[in-house]
């Protein structure tokens, strides 16, 4: 896996610090200069110019940041500036505490991080949040929705282990699951999901195909609906290949819903260094045109620039 954003050679964090602050002290905010520093540079140096910001100026930047800007611009500024897990943190936060439940950003999130990124996500949710994820999900979800997010949310998914004689077993059940949808089976096909390692998934779901004649994917999407179907196909997508997952995400945040701008950002901010230039592979392979293109085709100034330099485009995305 590869992202797009790296650590800069020869960083200077207090040079760095200087120069946003003159950008945003100035009357006018030079926004060029934002986007130049804080899309060029890895979480870890942003975290760094903070520091050095703060030691400068005696203010916080991320607050700095939040005043001076406004919009969809803003949220990728403001975005970049989080630690990865307090990142995800907020953006589940926002999911559950908004005026409706953005059961979309949740599934997105749970259905694709590993068990250290879930366990570091909660305790910056509890940080930041001084309250329980799990108690969140269980309050502002429900059904076997909620059972399948909260069994996400422990993080307990096996770990490298596979082993053969249990798949086709694992299979079976999966099968029945999609025959008989009672709440008992709907429990079973979750936990098996939820918990069993990557590398066993891949063998229960050829043996799947074995039994059924049919895709995995498939079966639950015809047996099953709703959040409940969609955090599902989710998992066995993510599992398969999570950057075809977050192609496919953006393309329909991009295409289907006329630009569902937090969807997008906050896919480019959080695999910006982890897989954002796979995705962006995937993209290209799988609609034709790159995402480079389409961002452009839809967003407008200085939220266009920031969010093309976090995608950075090669030669023929142009």
């Amino acid at each position: 896996t590869q992202g797009t954003i790296f650590p800069a050679p020869n960083f200077n964090p207090i040079m760095d610090a200087q120069l946003l602050g003159g950008a945003l002290q100035g009357i006018s905010c030079e926004k060029d200069v934002l986007i130049e520093i804080l899309t060029q540079r890895c979480n870890s140096q942003r975290l760094m110019i903070a520091e050095a910001y703060r030691d400068m100026y005696g203010r916080d930047l991320t607050t700095d940041l939040k005043e001076n800007l406004s919009h969809h611009f803003k949220e990728v500024m403001v975005g970049l500036m989080y630690p990865p897990a307090s990142y995800d943190a907020h953006e589940l936060w926002h999911a559950l505490k908004g005026v409706d439940t953005e059961e979309k950003c949740l599934i997105d999130i749970l259905a694709s991080r590993s068990n250290m990124e879930i366990f570091q996500m909660k305790e910056a949710y509890l940080m930041q949040y001084n309250t329980d994820l799990q108690q969140d999900i269980d309050s502002e979800t429900s059904g076997h929705f909620r059972d399948t997010l909260m069994n996400l949310a422990q993080g307990t998914r096996m770990e490298g282990y596979a082993d053969p004689s249990t798949a086709a077993q694992d299979a079976m059940i999966l099968w029945e699951a999609c025959q008989q949808k009672t709440g008992e089976h709907k429990n079973m096909l979750q936990m098996i999901l939820c918990n069993r390692s990557h590398q066993q998934l891949w063998m229960v779901f050829q043996e799947f195909q074995n039994i059924s004649g049919q895709d995995i994917v498939d079966a639950i999407s015809e047996c099953y609906d709703g959040y409940f179907q969609e955090l599902l196909v989710a998992i066995v997508l993510c599992i398969r290949d999570k950057p075809s997952y977050f192609a496919y995400r953006l393309y329909n945040a991009i295409h289907d819903f006329g630009f569902h701008n937090k969807t997008v950002i906050r896919i480019l901010i959080a695999r910006s260094e982890i897989d954002l230039m796979n995705i962006r592979q995937r993209y290209k392979e799988r609609y034709g045109k790159s995402l480079f293109h389409d961002i452009k085709h839809f967003a407008s100034g200085h939220y266009e620039s920031a969010l093309l330099a976090i995608c950075a485009g090669d030669t023929e995305d142009y």
